[in-house]
């Protein structure tokens, strides 16, 4: 992880999370990265860059290191990486389980959209530096 600010948040595996391996699913993996992005997203944008913008996933790279089972907790973190590239940002997610050790690492790529354009905009300084300063 970078010096950026992370957040934080748990998630405990239900039962129909679990797939006939036994573990979480991988696609209930995915669901969590975009759980905690929203989640992340809206604890610290303006409310007015709520109501103005919304963002999408362009991309996953996610790496499954370890299982997660039923009735297990794992806290994930994530943060943002380096300055956006044009309407593209890159967030970075981590689970880890009760042991320490990483379950889950994942990179998405996200795009922000303009809700009354309807279409990508270039991500605005002041939409993205609460993120990058944890102010």
């Amino acid at each position: 992880m970078t010096g950026r600010p992370a957040f934080a948040m748990d998630f405990t595996a239900a039962a129909a999370d679990i797939d006939e391996l036994g573990h979480v699913n991988n696609a209930v993996w995915v669901q969590w990265i975009e759980r905690i992005a929203v989640a992340h997203w809206r604890s610290v944008a303006d409310p007015a860059h709520d109501s103005a913008y919304f963002w999408v996933i362009v991309r996953h790279e996610v790496d499954y290191l370890r299982s997660a089972v039923e009735g297990e907790t794992v806290r994930a973190r994530t943060w943002v990486g380096e300055a956006p590239q044009g309407a593209r940002f890159d967030r970075f997610v981590e689970f880890t389980g009760a042991d320490g050790k990483a379950r889950v690492r994942a990179r998405t790529v996200w795009a922000i959209i303009d809700k009354a354009a309807g279409r990508p905009v270039r991500v605005p300084s002041e939409v993205i530096a609460p993120f990058l300063s944890g102010e």
